[in-house]
């Protein structure tokens, strides 16, 4: 079950928003005075606070897979070249598809904001999900395995 807060945003001398928040919740969060939160509008006129952990990165690391693939294609005999544009033109049943491996292309630290934008731009299709989803089905946290 969880706790529900409430509590007032002050402004602090530098014209700062602060939210002082309850010394349980600090305590059954984990949190102290300092950390860094990260604020989620849940768009229902609430907010879920969760600490953003300065001890590890997103990394966004792109691959390209290499599948020979192997297609019979009938042509007239004084054309085998016919076979070529039969393929081009994708009108060629697949015969056999072998998966060569994978090779790492690049890879580069992103922020979150960064990784969650271009996560959503590729996965456009999921574009009623929350943060939360996107982020269970699509990252891989440290120490996380796969599961297919």
């Amino acid at each position: 079950m969880s706790k529900r807060y409430t509590v007032e945003v002050i402004e602090g001398e530098d014209g700062e928003a602060i939210l002082p928040l309850p010394e349980e919740l600090l305590q059954e969060a984990g949190w102290e005075e300092g950390d860094e939160l990260d604020w989620k509008d849940n768009k229902d006129g609430s907010y879920t606070l969760s600490k953003i952990n300065k001890d590890t990165v997103w990394v966004l690391v792109e691959t390209v897979q290499t599948f020979l693939h192997r297609y019979m294609v009938e042509v007239p005999k004084d054309h085998p070249e016919y076979a070529l544009d039969t393929v081009t033109m994708e009108e060629a049943k697949e015969f056999s598809q072998k998966h060569l491996g994978e090779q790492i292309a690049t890879h580069r630290v992103v922020s979150y904001k960064e990784a969650m934008d271009l996560c959503k731009a590729d996965n456009d299709y999921c574009k009623t999900w929350t943060d939360e989803q996107f982020m269970k089905s699509f990252f891989t946290k440290q120490g996380e395995k796969a599961v297919w």
